[in-house]
């Protein structure tokens, strides 16, 4: 499922929030929400295939020459243990299954990882090896881009809900009978 970026991400989709109903503010937010977690999903689904590139890369610079693929196997367990990531916000979304998922990415990573390039590692020059890595790394910035401008859209929705609670426009109260 493709998410509306033209309309979620537009100038017009945060304006008049004071006068609409809670209940729409929160169905805002939680859309956006749903698209930010689909959008993390996919990065992560970048940073793998990138971390064994840049790997790569790296070996062949200090060891120099190809490798074949039971090299690369051995070294995957490394590439791929949680170590540091770039900065990030910390958020951690409520639900981590995506729903709603990028098409274009979809098809981007697809165009750069779907014809088994990654199995292809060992044979690959170094030429095509920075290509592959060029490639995810600009796909994982524009997906860090637009997790920031979600990242936008709902603290803006989420600073307009706490503001109601704080001004005494929506109650705890009111929210526990709603159920």
């Amino acid at each position: 499922m493709a998410a509306d970026h033209e309309r979620l991400l537009s100038d017009g989709y945060l304006t008049s929030l004071s006068s609409r109903p809670l209940d729409e503010v929160r169905s805002m937010r939680d859309e956006c929400a749903a698209v930010e977690t689909g959008l993390s999903y996919q990065r992560r689904l970048v940073q793998g295939p990138l971390d064994v590139v840049r790997h790569e890369l790296a070996r062949r610079a200090e060891d120099g020459g190809r490798v074949d693929l039971a090299t690369v196997l051995a070294s995957l367990p490394e590439v791929l243990a949680d170590g540091p990531r770039g900065a990030g916000t910390g958020r951690l979304s409520a639900d981590l299954e995506p729903t709603v998922v990028d098409d274009g990415f979809a098809a981007e990573l697809d165009g750069i990882t779907g014809d088994g390039v990654i199995g292809r590692i060992g044979s690959l020059g170094d030429d095509e090896l920075r290509a592959v890595a060029e490639r995810l790394a600009d796909v994982e910035r524009r997906i860090s881009d637009r997790r920031r401008q979600y990242h936008g859209q709902i603290d803006h929705l989420q600073a307009e809900i706490t503001r109601r609670y704080r001004d005494g426009e929506a109650t705890v109260d009111a929210l526990l009978q709603s159920d």
